[in-house]
């Protein structure tokens, strides 16, 4: 279990809806509240930004990939909010009951994020898991951390899952794909009930798929975070709205992944609200023709039919019991027959 904003995120706890905002507003404050409204409608437990101190992060040479069309460090400051828009953003999170998460990508981001905008949990994405000197300022704080592996093999996730408990830093781990969109032949969900047995901490999904559906099947491998990329059109030009979902699409998301946490359960047993239908829906051994007291009963003379065995009446299950024995009293056709009424 790890706890932050007030939340309990662990196996036994609803999934934690991220919303990631990322590039997608732009750079544009206004595009970026519309999103926390847009997520907040959603109902989502959070929204995520990012925050970069791009000469503490990066040299201007850095290469893209194929989803920027420009330099990664142009579009990174192009797009990067001010440490007061993000104080703008936090407190209409709060106004609206949502979290405000945000992202960095270095020491000097990470200390504007805990001195400055002020954040409960760090969210720290998949290129700086194997950043050791990265990770271990950050866990110095004891402020918790969510974790994405993508792009990691499991000997690197162990080495940061091993860095993190020599500070008894609380995390959680996300499975994550680092393409953008993701395939869903490439997702790979059934690593998030192995990364819960090596790890025994909460592990989520960072999901890069066009649309909401892994993110259900994540939840229901016992996956307790979910983050998706959120834009309002994700027709739009930028590196991340074709990997993104929709608003009306969060809804439908968070809906779901809460509706398979509470139909997860693995208990078999007879609910109370079961036990009407099983009034009718059941069935009792019938005589299907007339039966002379002292006949032994052959197959062609019952049948089962609806409605189910009151007391003392042969259950459907029962009816190889009652062949081959005697009837002890006349038995008419078409009703429902007595465990007293045969030998």
């Amino acid at each position: 279990m790890i706890s932050f904003n007030a939340r309990q995120v662990g196996a036994d706890a609803p999934p934690y809806i991220i919303a990631e905002a990322c590039i997608n507003h732009g750079g544009d404050i206004i595009v970026a509240k519309e999103m926390v409204h847009a997520a907040a409608a959603a109902d989502a437990d959070a929204i995520k930004f990012q925050f970069h101190v791009l000469d503490d992060e990066m040299l201007r040479n850095t290469p893209q990939s194929d989803n920027f069309e420009i330099p990664l460090y142009d579009a990174l400051e192009q797009t990067n909010l001010s440490i007061e828009e993000h104080l703008e953003i936090k407190v209409l999170c709060k106004s609206l009951d949502i979290d405000y998460m945000c992202t960095p990508f270095s020491r000097a981001s990470a200390d504007v994020l805990l001195r400055e905008i002020g954040i409960d949990v760090f969210k720290v994405g998949s290129g700086e898991l194997t950043n050791l000197p990265f990770q271990r300022h950050m866990a110095k704080s004891g402020v918790p951390m969510i974790v994405s592996t993508g792009m990691s093999e499991v000997e690197e996730i162990d080495e940061t899952v091993d860095l993190l408990r020599s500070f008894d830093t609380s995390f959680a781990l996300m499975h994550c794909v680092s393409i953008y969109p993701c395939p869903y032949e490439r997702v790979n969900l059934q690593r998030i009930p192995a990364m819960i047995e090596r790890y025994q901490v909460p592990v989520g999904l960072s999901c890069h798929t066009p649309s909401i559906y892994t993110a259900f099947g994540a939840v229901a491998l016992g996956a307790r975070i979910i983050e998706k990329h959120l834009s309002l059109d994700r027709s739009l030009p930028g590196p991340d709205h074709s990997s993104s979902i929709e608003p009306d699409e969060l809804a439908e998301m968070v809906k779901g992944c809460r509706a398979i946490f509470a139909a997860n359960g693995a208990e078999r047993t007879i609910f109370p609200e079961e036990k009407q239908i099983v009034a009718w829906a059941r069935e009792s051994v019938v005589s299907v023709v007339d039966i002379p007291a002292g006949a032994v009963i052959a197959p062609d003379m019952i049948g089962v039919k609806r409605p189910s065995p009151g007391e003392g009446v042969l259950a459907a299950r029962e009816f190889d019991l009652v062949i081959g024995r005697r009837a002890l009293v006349d038995i008419v056709a078409d009703r429902q027959i007595l465990k007293a009424e045969i030998e």
